[in-house]
């Protein structure tokens, strides 16, 4: 379980990347098309993985919704002050999707070998709880990002279930 938060925190990681190259830009930070074709990939692989298309889609739709708070927290941040902004805009294309394509197979067999483990929904729990707050720790992650962790987890011991109420980005989403 621990394996797979820690690519889930490296992921949100890249979100401040992604949050970057469209500050300032003519880039939205929801991108449907996009999101499509990621989720469309993510069910092929899934299938090639041995993972329900549906658990890997509801997964990766998880961290696309997290990826987004961050995105969006980030951003509102920056408005509010200048001095935070970010001093370089990577490029989107070139530096950092290929750094989240490469994720996407490696999230995928991470949640597949966590099948077993998920099946018990209080011991799942349990278990991602102190994955995330290790995870969470030892990536020094602020407020926005802690809760954009939880909510990018909540599929893997719900693998029936992904919130999709707006945040605010104040206060935890569970």
């Amino acid at each position: 379980m621990s394996g797979l938060v820690e690519l889930v925190v490296e992921r949100l990681r890249l979100a401040d990347a992604v949050a970057a190259a469209k500050f300032g830009g003519t880039s939205p930070i929801a991108d449907p098309e996009r999101e499509r074709a990621l989720l469309g990939r993510v069910a092929t692989l899934s299938a090639r993985t041995g993972l329900p298309a549906e658990a890997g889609v509801r997964f990766f739709r998880a961290q696309i919704e997290a990826s987004k708070v961050v995105q969006r927290g980030l951003h509102a941040r920056w408005r509010a002050r200048p001095e935070l902004r970010p001093r370089e805009r990577p490029d989107l294309a070139i530096e950092v999707r290929p750094r989240l394509d490469r994720l996407t197979p490696r999230l995928l067999r991470l949640l597949k070998e966590a099948e077993r483990g998920r099946s018990v929904p209080g011991r799942c729990q349990a278990r991602l709880a102190d994955a995330r707050l290790a995870a969470q720790t030892r990536a020094r992650f602020d407020g926005l990002h802690r809760d954009a962790l939880r909510s990018a987890l909540i599929p893997v011991c719900r693998p029936g279930t992904v919130d999709h109420r707006p945040h605010s980005g104040k206060g935890p989403v569970e």
